[in-house]
């Protein structure tokens, strides 16, 4: 018999995949070109043609080194790279020793996160919040504390952020550009936030980390600039992965950045790499990591997901559907018609579009789309949001 924790997990399942595997029945059923499937973040626009010319020269590598092991850290040549790369984008001074390669942005999480916890802990996170970070807080028997943000624009409440500090408050997790909403925070935020976290740590004598969790940086619709968070609160680990800024989601590569400036630093990249190993993880994949240091400054083509964007965005708006325009990211955050989204969603099937209900995200009464789809499915499905639409009005 599977333990109880593992049985609540699968009683309460992923609303993600558990829609995503609905989509694929549902296009068994009445045919993949009637099926409207926005639940799953996986991304449309196919890796650069460098990803696969970069391959293609790995695989000329001695094939023992290739597939071999290396540090639990990664490959130090790889980590070299990606810090050179952080510092002339963003004037940082990071070294192979500030990095970690690691298994996508969740392994990462779960490794810094195994890293700093202690039973009973507290990460902030601010609603909505990609659902996961519950269950990968959960895993080192941290509490989740959710803070609120204005509904207009789902920006951090900074006033209840205040009152949701306490002397166990460990971490903060800032996703940026967020997922689900595709809103920025910008400057003028994350300095409101440094501020509350500076005074905070003062208040309560003990570390208090930002956790940066960044998969969406490079996808960005307009002149908006997302601060590296490094620069403006010095206890900031940064998590990266490759998956969207290079369309490689089932690649699982990506990194944690561990400046030197961190309250115990030394101790931390000690402890990530030993968190690396006894996960399980042992090392980032060894092609993947030779592979993305060829290409660290290639990036997908968002002009794609921002046709997308724009379509999906003034097409629902003209119906009467209403959400904040994202900034960034593939992601709409549309408000439910009906206070029940998970009922809204089950009658948004019956037109068979798939949406994600945002009581999974923690905040309920709205839905979330995933737009990087291809942009014929979303022209096909605009008649069934406008019929959806009417049965509301």
């Amino acid at each position: 018999m599977i333990s109880e924790k593992m049985r609540e997990l699968v009683a309460n399942g992923s609303a993600i995949r558990a829609m995503f595997e609905e989509g694929k029945k549902m296009a068994a059923e009445f045919g993949a070109e009637n099926v409207y499937d926005y639940s799953l973040g996986n991304p449309s626009v196919a890796p650069p043609k460098e990803v696969n010319d970069a391959i293609k020269e790995v695989l000329n590598e001695d094939p023992v080194f290739l597939h071999g092991y290396m540090n639990n850290s990664g490959y130090d040549d790889v980590r070299q790279s990606v810090a050179e790369s952080l510092n002339r984008r963003f004037e940082t001074n990071f070294f192979k020793r500030n990095i970690l390669m690691t298994v996508g942005a969740a392994g990462g999480l779960n490794v810094i996160l195994k890293t700093l916890l202690n039973p009973g802990d507290e990460v902030i996170v601010f609603a909505p919040f990609f659902g996961e970070y519950k269950n990968y807080v959960d895993n080192f028997q941290g509490k989740l504390v959710v803070v609120d943000t204005e509904k207009e624009t789902f920006q951090p409440n900074l006033e209840d952020f205040m009152k949701k500090i306490t002397d166990k408050t460990k971490a903060v997790i800032i996703n940026n550009p967020n997922n689900p909403t595709g809103v920025i925070y910008e400057e003028k935020t994350i300095m409101a936030i440094s501020e509350i976290l500076y005074k905070a740590q003062n208040a309560f004598d003990h570390s208090i980390y930002i956790i940066s969790d960044e998969p969406y940086r490079e996808l960005v619709y307009t002149d908006v600039e997302v601060p590296y968070l490094t620069k403006y609160y010095e206890n900031t680990i940064v998590g990266y992965s490759f998956s969207k800024s290079l369309s490689l989601p089932g690649e699982r590569i990506g990194y944690l950045v561990m400046p030197d400036e961190l309250d115990g630093a030394d101790e931390i990249i000690d402890g990530a790499n030993i968190a690396n190993r006894v996960l399980g993880f042992v090392n980032a994949p060894s092609l993947m990591q030779r592979v993305i240091q060829k290409v660290l400054d290639v990036r997908v083509d968002v002009s794609v997901y921002d046709k997308n964007r724009e379509l999906l965005y003034n097409s629902l708006s003209d119906y009467g559907f209403e959400m904040a325009k994202p900034q960034g990211a593939f992601y709409m955050f549309m408000k439910s018609m009906e206070e029940d989204d998970k009922a809204f969603c089950q009658k948004a099937k019956e037109h068979h579009l798939l949406l994600v209900p945002g009581s999974s995200f923690g905040c309920p009464g709205y839905v979330r789309l995933a737009y990087c789809v291809d942009y014929d499915m979303i022209k096909r499905s605009l008649p069934a949001f406008e019929k959806l639409a009417k049965e509301y009005q």
